[in-house]
């Protein structure tokens, strides 16, 4: 085998933390013994959900709930990957009792499939395939797509043939650690023989389609003791009269595996034994929130990227171990990992130190490290490619840092996280395959015509289309408000991940809750924070980096108000005004100005001022002047930001009384004593003083914001937009 460097492409012979044993000391937060795979089955439940559906358990019913009970457990099958089927009869359009195959749909993940994420079939007219001798992917699809019974129901997996080639009722196609470990072991067949005697057959790797379909069925029919197929560095089909017996079988197999392997992990010489030892929580956490804005800039070069970072045990020992340099360019350790974590990851060439000079010599490493990477991986595009393929992104999916963790990339924090759970998975993988001897993968062109298979990249394209903001970070102040959480839900539409900072963690923590309900987990994340502290302020964003990477878009929103006649106005109230609107609006930005500066990537800030940013105020010198000096502040910024691409408008606001905290105190009160009118005709006066006679809401001022933030003010910067309904009085002049 062609052992190669941290950065390389050569050719290679070949959301769950699992435990692993003879762990460093320092290993503390997160030990655990080895959790072993176990029966999920619930028949009680089961049963349930085929009634619901009113249906019988042995059908599609029974094929859902089964379906989920494997894809539950992470170390059964992987996100997104395998495929389960059951064979049954239904009554067509006309009425006549058929032979259906309902097999998993292309582009869906078992753990949360529903019935309409499977494709039912004629069984009938796919079996006449069994007789053909050849057939290519393209000429494949299209037969299958005409046995559909449904023309709705979503294109059939790729491993359709795989089960209706089997002549039985309910078949199981998974890729469990400990089976992908004996299949991707050097000495992985004869091993195989140990633990399961003439019980299984074995398939040379070839990649799914209509010939590996054919080579299971005829070792099945050869083999009248066959109770599972092992599919040599890709996987397991199993099979059964009843879909529990099925789902009990692969469970059964996977547990005989799992017992073989664990009686030969020798936790002392895990991964080659631990050469770099963990560094302490607060030090990995602090290590990785200082590089994740320049991992996040270095690998955007065509798109913007979100980033995740994991710190699990077993990712802090492989990454550590003396071996991981060799073992972790070896390949991938199933086909299904390919198109989200790439061939191989990049393991940072860097001794753990968790200093000033540590953490500078930690993103030298990866400045030279990422760059290598992305040259490598276009050299292995050219070397592999075929007529037609598109280049994906050159960076890595997966980084590596020895003592620190793991920091994965995607389109989303979902995509990022995604490349994070296989990797996990390929430690696992790692770790049995080197207890039970050699690890091997496949060889770099079979990795290529993985990654880059149309059918596998069909998944892909099932995808809704990116959205205006999507793939960015937007971090607003005063998100529990009126405006800020207003300006969140209408970034959110727009696709953007999003941090809420406010005082009020409880109201901001609410507006995320019904964000991520709508949109998605980890969609939007909440920070309590005090815009006047410096030490608060720079945490934020820390956990900002360390929650997605960095942060494209800054909102600086949070504020308050006071209303008093100038010679009644206190040094407190003055200094109350300064440090929350002005000082508060400098310290934010600052720190936004920074990581957007490591990204390199450009950015947009958009301050909430005021009318009174540019109108006197009455009784309100000590809120105007501080509206002002942000509106300049704003201005300031942008003309120092303008040439590394950071734009900074403003949007001036006047009131809005809708949700606002502001108003709701003493303000309310003491703007209308400024206007000798009622507290409940506020409203309605200033409705009357603009000249559009209307009143001005939250969602008006999230419209502006989205302006700037969007491409469509990309050579905006230093401008100001009143959103007030035409106050003449603050017309700029």
């Amino acid at each position: 085998m062609n052992q190669t460097n941290s950065n390389s492409f050569g050719h290679h012979e070949n959301e769950e933390n699992g435990f692993i044993s003879g762990i460093h000391p320092s290993f503390k937060a997160k030990r655990r013994r080895t959790r072993m795979v176990q029966s999920l089955w619930n028949q009680e439940a089961a049963e349930k959900a085929a009634k619901e559906q009113n249906e019988s358990l042995e059908g599609l019913a029974g094929l859902v709930y089964r379906s989920n009970r494997i894809g539950a457990d992470r170390s059964v099958c992987n996100w997104g990957g395998g495929n389960t089927s059951t064979k049954t009869t239904v009554k067509d359009f006309r009425g006549r009792e058929i032979d259906v195959m309902y097999v998993k749909g292309s582009g869906s993940d078992l753990a949360s499939m529903t019935a309409r994420n499977f494709t039912g079939l004629r069984l009938d007219d796919v079996l006449e395939l069994r007789e053909r001798e050849a057939m290519s992917d393209e000429e494949m699809v299209a037969y299958l797509g005409h046995c559909m019974i449904d023309a709705s129901h979503p294109r059939a997996s790729i491993e359709t043939l795989l089960h209706a080639f089997l002549p039985f009722k309910h078949v199981d196609h998974t890729h469990p650690d400990a089976i992908i470990s004996l299949c991707c072991a050097d000495n992985g067949r004869e091993l195989a023989a140990e633990i399961f005697g003439e019980r299984f057959v074995w398939v040379p790797y070839i990649r799914p389609g209509f010939t590996l379909s054919k080579m299971i069925a005829d070792g099945v029919r050869a083999n009248p003791n066959a109770e599972l197929v092992l599919m040599e560095k890709h996987g397991l089909v199993t099979w059964g009269d009843t879909q529990e017996a099925c789902y009990e079988q692969t469970i059964r197999i996977i547990s005989e595996a799992e017992a073989f392997i664990e009686a030969r992990v020798d936790g002392s010489r895990l991964f080659g034994g631990l050469k770099s030892a963990p560094l302490p929580e607060t030090d990995r956490r602090r290590v990785a929130a200082a590089v994740m804005p320049l991992i996040r800039g270095l690998v955007s070069d065509e798109k913007r990227m979100v980033l995740s970072f994991d710190d699990g045990d077993d990712i802090l020992a492989f990454a550590g171990g003396a071996d991981a340099p060799q073992l972790s360019q070896v390949g991938a350790a199933c086909p299904d990992h390919l198109v989200h974590t790439k061939v191989v990851p990049l393991l940072a060439d860097w001794t753990p130190d968790s200093s000033e000079a540590g953490i500078a010599a930690l993103q030298a490493a990866l400045r030279q490290g990422i760059e290598a990477y992305k040259e490598n991986y276009k050299a292995y595009f050219e070397r592999n490619k075929n007529e037609g393929d598109r280049r994906f992104e050159a960076a890595p999916r997966v980084i590596l840092i020895p003592g620190v963790g793991m920091v994965n990339t995607g389109k989303s924090l979902a995509s990022a996280r995604v490349s994070g759970a296989l990797y996990h998975r390929a430690v696992a993988v790692m770790r049995g395959a080197t207890a039970l001897g050699r690890f091997v993968s496949l060889s770099e062109n079979e990795s290529y015509n993985v990654e880059y298979w149309p059918l596998e990249l069909y998944k892909l394209s099932l995808a809704p289309a990116e959205a205006e903001f999507s793939r960015q970070i937007a971090f607003i102040t005063g998100g529990a408000g009126g405006i800020g959480s207003e300006t969140a839900r209408r970034l959110a539409e727009g696709g953007a991940h999003l941090v809420l900072a406010d005082l009020n963690l409880e109201g901001a923590q609410k507006v995320a809750d019904d964000i991520n309900a709508r949109f998605g987990e980890g969609r939007a994340l909440a920070v309590r924070m005090d815009v006047t502290s410096e030490e608060q302020v720079a945490a934020a964003f820390a956990e900002t980096a360390l929650a997605y990477g960095g942060v494209d878009i800054l909102v600086n929103n949070a504020g308050l108000a006071t209303s008093s006649p100038f010679e009644e106005t206190t040094l407190k109230e003055w200094n109350l005004n300064m440090n929350v609107l002005g000082t508060g609006y400098f310290l934010v930005a600052r720190e936004a100005f920074r990581q957007m500066k490591e990204q390199a990537r450009g950015g947009s800030m958009v301050f909430i001022g005021s009318k009174n940013s540019v109108y006197a105020g009455k009784n309100a010198s000590a809120y105007s002047a501080a509206k002002a000096l942000e509106a300049h502040l704003a201005r300031c910024i942008a003309a120092e930001g303008g040439e590394l691409g950071i734009r900074v408008n403003t949007v001036l606001p006047d009131a809005i009384l809708q949700g606002s905290a502001i108003w709701n105190s003493s303000w309310r009160e003491e703007r209308a004593a400024a206007y000798g009118i009622e507290p409940d005709q506020l409203e309605e006066y200033y409705r009357q003083r603009t000249t559009l006679r209307v009143n001005i809401y939250p969602r008006d001022i999230a419209e502006g914001i989205a302006f700037f933030a969007s491409a469509r003010a990309e050579k905006t910067t230093g401008c100001m937009l009143t959103v007030d309904g035409g106050v003449p009085a603050a017309f700029t002049r």
